[in-house]
């Protein structure tokens, strides 16, 4: 794969990392995903759609109980697959909700089901006119996935969607931490290297 690398790196937001890939832009940043301006944020959630802990939690909170209203109309979503709702009180105008898996050792399909959950947000971004979406690092908090194996999952399906569609014109990976972040700065030179 032939990528046009560039690094930034500023004293307020640390370092990120962007890379074009045919017109569409793919970044990697620290911060909050809650206060990304992308059209959509991604959200890491639970097959009830019923909100929890982590990054599902952080934007229930900061969306605000329109976006669980609408979640409940839905009903349920599952792993592997996604749904959007608004984003009620958020910057970004959609929240797409998908489900990754439990990390289980390995065997028992988990990066299939983490490789669609990142596909199917993007067809679903694609579908509803979304130029832009922002990512957390799905299943890597409570679901236990190692890190390095979800970033590599999650980075290839990003490229190789963005390398076969224009429909998605900026992909930001939001990472919670500098460790987390690095992670992915790795992990998408090695695919770059590929």
């Amino acid at each position: 794969m032939v990528f046009r690398w560039v690094l930034l790196a500023s004293a307020q937001r640390g370092s990120e990392m962007k890379i074009s890939v045919g017109e569409s832009v793919l970044e990697l940043v620290r911060g909050d995903i809650t206060r990304q301006e992308t059209e959509a944020i991604v959200n890491a959630a639970n097959s009830r759609l019923a909100g929890g802990g982590g990054v599902d939690g952080a934007i229930h909170r900061a969306g605000g109980p329109r976006i669980l209203e609408e979640c409940r109309a839905i009903g349920g979503c599952p792993t592997g697959r996604a749904v959007i709702t608004s984003g009620a009180n958020l910057k970004a105008k959609y929240v797409i909700h998908t489900v990754g898996p439990v990390y289980r050792g390995g065997g028992r399909g988990e990066a299939e089901l983490l490789g669609s959950a990142y596909l199917e947000s993007l067809k679903l971004a694609a579908g509803n006119d979304v130029r832009s979406i922002s990512f957390p690092s799905i299943s890597t908090g409570a679901y236990g996935y190692p890190i390095a194996g979800a970033a590599r999952i999650a980075l290839n399906t990003v490229v190789a969607f963005l390398e076969e569609s224009g429909a998605v014109w900026l992909v930001r990976f939001v990472l919670f931490s500098e460790a987390d972040l690095k992670v992915y700065e790795d992990e998408l030179r090695e695919i770059g290297a590929d």
